[in-house]
């Protein structure tokens, strides 16, 4: 049963930040770069820190990226993160993707990343895209599925981490596994021309494993998500210190490999 609102699971500590700065167009909104023209309007739906957008402003020379998050503090650094590339096409706003603040019909894209998995009723935040987006324009989603996370080697305690973060996800309103529902739910929303991909992250050099171990150990004792899980009686300090640790010693591992997969639409409107 899905609710209007749920809690984001992640917060905005320092180490989620660190991955979201981190996300580019090309890294995370690949299968939509095709479909950028210049001029358009687009909408950025749960741009967080800014750096998606910033990549989706520069590439539509002439048009103009609406950014906006639920969290107002977030869009103070997207602000910045725009300002520091010397882009002007960009406008922020607090905004709840349930109900857009916008006229039917406003945008020719309409962009989501991340952010389905988070919120109280994905079809109904589908339905939402879907009305502020011009016809002839697409909505564009593109979402991780936790279920289907695949690392080696088998370091004990990151199957424990897996099984909290989705207790935890799905206490708060929001479904860790969405990337494979996300076809399902733009269908419920009223798509019929819908293009489904999927494409992966994946993390295996020194550096890489460092930097992702790194900020799930500081996630899992110092973020939103660590009180979250506390607080609903999910876990204790020392397992999730023991979580903590098997992400340290997985990043040690000279074998290590992490693919987080994602599925993605194009959906268009018709």
């Amino acid at each position: 049963m899905t609710r209007k609102t749920a809690v984001y699971t992640h917060g905005h500590h320092e180490s989620v930040l660190r991955s979201h700065r981190w996300r580019t167009a090309a890294n995370s909104a690949a299968h939509l770069v095709p479909e950028l023209r210049p001029g358009a309007d687009v909408l950025d739906v749960g741009c967080g820190p800014g750096t998606i957008t910033a990549d989706l402003a520069s590439l539509i020379p002439g048009g103009t990226v609406t950014a906006v998050d639920a969290a107002a503090d977030v869009l103070e650094e997207a602000r910045q993160a725009v300002a520091a590339r010397g882009l002007g096409n960009v406008r922020f706003a607090v905004a709840d993707v349930h109900a857009l603040d916008f006229p039917d019909d406003s945008f020719d894209v309409v962009h989501a990343h991340q952010v389905l998995q988070h919120v109280g009723d994905p079809v109904r935040a589908l339905r939402e895209m879907r009305r502020v987006c011009r016809p002839g324009g697409v909505v564009a989603v593109r979402d991780s599925d936790y279920g289907a996370f695949a690392w080696f080697p088998e370091v004990p305690g990151l199957d424990a981490w897996l099984d909290l973060y989705r207790r935890v996800a799905r206490a708060n309103g929001g479904e860790p596994d969405a990337g494979r529902r996300l076809y399902a739910w733009a269908r419920a929303a009223g798509f019929s021309d819908i293009t489904a991909t999927a494409s992966a992250w994946c993390f295996t050099t020194p550096d890489e494993r460092a930097w992702w171990s790194g900020l799930w150990a500081d996630r899992t004792t110092a973020s939103a998500y660590a009180a979250l899980a506390l607080e609903g009686g999910h876990t204790r300090p020392d397992e999730l210190d023991g979580i903590a640790a098997a992400w340290r010693a997985w990043g040690h591992e000279e074998d290590g490999w992490f693919m987080v997969p994602h599925c993605e639409l194009l959906c268009r409107v018709p």
